[in-house]
């Protein structure tokens, strides 16, 4: 059973003898509401009828979706656990930056002016930087230019993670990682990472000098040529994939392929 504070212990005393429920599934219920902020809450509890959730002045979904009984209890229990969690410690306060703290991410980030909780993710929002909890394991990424507005995650694992721009709806994994990734969903983003991190100018002027030492031979038998046509259509297309994601807008992305074009 997880540590209580001694008016921890007391609410859920409490909340098991008012709705009959067991000790650990109110610790449960108490930890689903705590994560989700403290209106909101995923959860999956045998004695609520299994998987479930719960938001504030909105829906309650449970397993048993027209047993309108257990949705009128899953409804009070958490309403009762919220208010509790306004107004009492009821885990003991865990040190910033740890998993179990309300302020989970590196300590050196400071104060987000957003955070929230969805499924098995949390996230917060800093200048130039976002910061995400997927299942226990927290990634930070650098935003570059993005102004986020927005965090949704379709239904998956953290390659479904999106944010809102003034660029459009984009991919958290194709932002270049400060630190915490051990993914393999990051890992396989690193071509595009790294092409966000080196100007475009450096892969054009070696392509330029290789074409103008070979002007005068036959780009046919020469293999240079070929390799440099080869490399600015590879060049193109992870413009092309830039593009598709948000983080180059039209006119970027049309001025820079016709830039590679008049290069073949």
């Amino acid at each position: 059973m997880q540590k209580l504070t001694t008016e921890g212990q007391k609410i859920v005393n409490d909340l098991s003898n008012k709705y009959n429920l067991s000790q650990d599934a109110v610790i449960h219920m108490i930890g689903a509401v705590n994560n989700g902020g403290g209106s909101m809450a995923q959860f999956n509890c045998p004695e609520l009828g299994g998987g479930g959730q719960w938001m504030r002045g909105g829906m309650t979904m449970v397993g048993d979706m027209f047993n309108y009984s257990l949705k009128n209890t899953v409804d009070n229990l958490c309403n009762d656990i919220s208010n509790a969690l306004a107004s009492t410690i009821i885990f003991p306060l865990a040190p910033k930056g740890t998993r179990e703290s309300n302020q989970w991410w590196p300590v050196e980030l400071g104060n987000p002016f957003s955070s929230g909780a969805q499924n098995s993710t949390r996230y917060a929002i800093f200048p130039n930087r976002l910061a995400v909890d997927f299942n226990g394991q927290v990634t930070v990424y650098d935003t570059l230019d993005n102004n986020i507005s927005g965090i949704s995650q379709q239904q998956g694992g953290n390659d479904s993670f999106t944010f809102s721009s003034q660029y459009g709806t984009i991919l958290v994994s194709t932002l270049p990682v400060i630190s915490g990734a051990n993914n393999s969903n990051v890992s396989n983003n690193a071509p595009i990472n790294n092409f966000l991190q080196e100007p475009i100018q450096n892969f054009i002027e070696p392509i330029s000098q290789s074409n103008q030492e070979t002007n005068n031979q036959n780009p046919i038998n020469n293999p240079v040529v070929n390799d440099s046509s080869k490399n600015i259509i590879e060049l193109i297309e992870q413009l092309a994939k830039l593009h598709s994601v948000g983080v180059l807008n039209d006119t970027e992305f049309n001025t820079k392929k016709s830039e590679l074009l008049s290069r073949l």
